[in-house]
């Protein structure tokens, strides 16, 4: 027979135990609790051009519908206005020059740098993607998944989750992203009459349907991310899911893509969340990708890493109404390193370059104003041979500014903007000129306004240790460039040619 110390013991062990089955189940209560992340990435797909913002003619119904549901953002950044750095800084939370080799196109991201899908797995989240995630480029370590593991769709992931586990997936794509399907926007049904042409374009007959051509495509990622809400819809999961839907950067245009202009650095965003996110809200904080991971780490309950730069949202996110609503987010800070190699050889260096928005002034400082911005016109000399000005993907429009510059002094103006090369400082005085044309730096009317903001971006420069203000920016342009450029058309035309002959 036992005594009574024995039954004590026992008694004791079993309370212990009943404790730590009801402490599990708490946590896995608790773990089910937290929100489902998906974020919704498209390739090469700007700002304004979505039905929320009041563009005419490309429809976007799933992104509309969030805007709807939630809230739009109508001051969103990316950090870089190129692929693989933007992709890092969106991942790490951090500007892309502080990202190393990952501060730059077609590069090989570094081991030390963490992701917040890494993160966030690490805390009991199901982690996936599919289509594009970082890149293009590769990783230190060949077989790390700096996104989770590829999935050949949203559909494919949600069937081999945990059911247990909150997921965090990555929804990329290609779309955007040059080549298009020539005619296809106008095949589509659209009016090419009633798009609004960026300024820095020519109105041209190619242009238009140039611009319809990547409509199309950015109308075609809108469906993909209206499919998976309807997954999530018939899962029950829709409304514990906190979506983000935004572009890597702006379109791959002459004087977009590649450039710190708002036509290529300002993206669209809108999140849907009903538990935080109020619906039918607009607000005009400024806002860097960068804050998602942040943002991402607070909703999931898990303590943001100390080395990450951006803020969280989620103070803009549960806060009701539209406007400023965070007064200190006032201002915006985002630049360039390396996208393609495209100067004369021998030099295979970038356009180096750094900038600060605010609601008034859009203030850029050029580091080597002695190279071309959108790469050299002379391809026979370009550093990897052919090379067209290799900073502005081929296309339609590119093609018809460069053939045409000499058509009349509208044309050479719009041509220079977009190829030319630029002085060290330009200021551009959003009040009178919102499309960011004439730069007014050696204005002596603003020469205070300019001294104020080189003060601002120098500081936040060297606060985030940017190896470029620091004198060390030759360092980023060390790492090897994995990738290739936008070659001549007599040279893409020869290249066809041989993918044409026949094998004997």
């Amino acid at each position: 027979m036992f005594n009574g110390s024995v039954w004590l013991r026992l008694l004791f062990c079993l309370t212990l135990a009943f404790n730590l089955v009801l402490t599990a189940a708490a946590q896995s209560a608790e773990k089910s609790k937290r929100p489902n992340i998906l974020f919704a990435i498209a390739d090469d797909w700007g700002w304004p051009h979505a039905g929320a913002y009041g563009d005419p003619v490309v429809k976007t119904p799933t992104f509309d519908r969030l805007a709807r549901e939630g809230v739009l953002f109508q001051n969103a950044y990316v950090s870089s206005p190129s692929c693989t750095p933007s992709r890092g800084a969106i991942l790490t939370g951090k500007y892309h020059w502080q990202l190393d080799a990952g501060a730059n196109l077609h590069c090989i991201f570094p081991d030390r740098l963490e992701t917040y899908p890494e993160v966030l797995k690490a805390h009991g989240y199901s982690v996936g993607h599919t289509g594009k995630a970082w890149g293009p480029g590769r990783t230190e370590t060949r077989s790390r998944e700096l996104a989770g593991k590829r999935f050949k769709n949203f559909q494919d992931f949600l069937s081999q989750r945990d059911g247990d586990a909150p997921f965090c997936f990555w929804l990329g794509s290609s779309d955007p992203h040059r080549p298009y399907a020539p005619g296809s926007g106008a095949e589509s049904g659209m009016d090419l009459s009633k798009i609004k042409l960026a300024a820095c374009f020519p109105d041209a007959p190619e242009v238009r349907s140039d611009v319809a051509d990547y409509y199309f495509e950015v109308q075609r990622f809108d469906q993909l991310v209206g499919d998976a809400l309807k997954l999530l819809e018939t899962n029950g999961e829709l409304d514990n899911t906190i979506i983000f839907m935004t572009g890597d950067h702006g379109m791959p245009f002459p004087r977009g893509k590649s450039c710190l202009y708002d036509t290529g650095t300002r993206v669209p965003l809108a999140a849907r969340w009903p538990a935080h996110i109020q619906p039918k809200r607009s607000v005009t904080d400024f806002v860097s990708l960068i804050d998602l991971a942040p943002t991402f780490y607070e909703a999931a309950g898990v303590k943001i890493p100390k080395d990450v730069t951006g803020k969280s949202l989620m103070p803009v996110l549960d806060a009701p109404g539209s406007g400023r609503i965070v007064a200190s987010r006032d201002e915006i800070f985002f630049g360039k390193e390396r996208h393609v190699p495209s100067q004369e050889a021998p030099d295979m260096g970038g356009y180096p370059c750094r900038a600060i928005r605010t609601d008034d002034f859009l203030y850029i400082h050029n580091f080597r104003p002695d190279r071309w911005p959108a790469g050299t016109p002379n391809y026979t000399k370009a550093a990897i041979p052919g090379t067209w000005y290799g900073d502005c993907d081929n296309g339609p429009t590119k093609t018809y500014m460069i053939a045409n510059k000499d058509k009349d002094a509208e044309h050479r103006r719009l041509y220079e903007l977009a190829f030319g090369k630029l002085p060290a400082e330009e200021l551009y005085d959003l009040r009178n000129d919102p499309d960011q044309l004439q730069n007014v730096a050696e204005d002596p009317m603003y020469q205070m306004i300019k001294v104020k903001l080189a003060k601002e971006l120098h500081q936040k420069l060297v606060a985030t240790h940017d190896p470029r203000e620091l004198g060390q920016g030759d360092a980023l342009e060390k790492h090897p460039y994995l990738g290739g450029g936008p070659k001549h058309p007599s040279l893409e035309k020869k290249r066809k040619k041989r993918k044409q002959k026949p094998v004997k």
